[in-house]
């Protein structure tokens, strides 16, 4: 690849090789050239999601680090919307009052995006995490009401609907990765 095919001046010539098949030698440079715009959008997205300042380079703690950021995408996938679809109802329809009730919460947001989705999740789970950080102590000193209000609040959390869906019924999610 070069700038001057006549001359093929040393600071501006590129040898690149491809194994993409049915490339025309034309677009090999086109397709190089995405490469800056993939690495671009790495380098945001780590910068967006607190990442830049971690590095790992011993192979267990890399396959730690992504098994853990592979679990917070799958938590926040099944909590989206898209996943919540009913063929009658459409996307997520909030029917159940209780559900209905949950943006009253003071720091619900209402947005759609990635970090939305993360903060509402937090918020449905916290009563699971919270009652588990004080079942050591409800073991010490019992006290049945409030182990009961967190079972009851637990459970009126768990009517958020976040499981897989059907996916029958949806085309978008016929699909193979082989």
């Amino acid at each position: 690849m070069t700038t001057d095919p006549k001359t093929l001046p040393k600071n501006s010539t590129w040898l690149i090789m491809t194994k993409v098949s049915g490339i025309k030698y034309k677009e090999v440079g086109n397709l190089y050239g995405l490469r800056n715009w993939v690495e671009y959008g790495l380098k945001q997205s780590k910068n967006e999601l607190g990442w830049a300042e971690f590095q790992v380079t011993n192979y267990s703690q890399i396959q730690q680090w992504w098994e853990i950021v592979m679990s917070a995408y799958l938590m926040i996938s099944l909590y989206a919307q898209v996943l919540n679809y009913n063929s009658e109802q459409g996307v997520n329809k909030l029917i159940d009052p209780v559900v209905a009730r949950f943006p009253e919460h003071d720091w619900w947001n209402e947005g759609s995006g990635w970090k939305n989705l993360l903060n509402n999740l937090r918020l449905v789970i916290q009563p699971f995490i919270f009652f588990n950080l004080l079942k050591p102590w409800l073991r010490v000193f019992p006290i049945s009401h409030l182990s009961l209000g967190f079972f009851t609040l637990m459970a009126l959390m768990n009517r958020r609907q976040g499981a897989i869906a059907d996916i029958n019924e949806l085309e978008h999610f016929l699909f193979s990765s082989a």
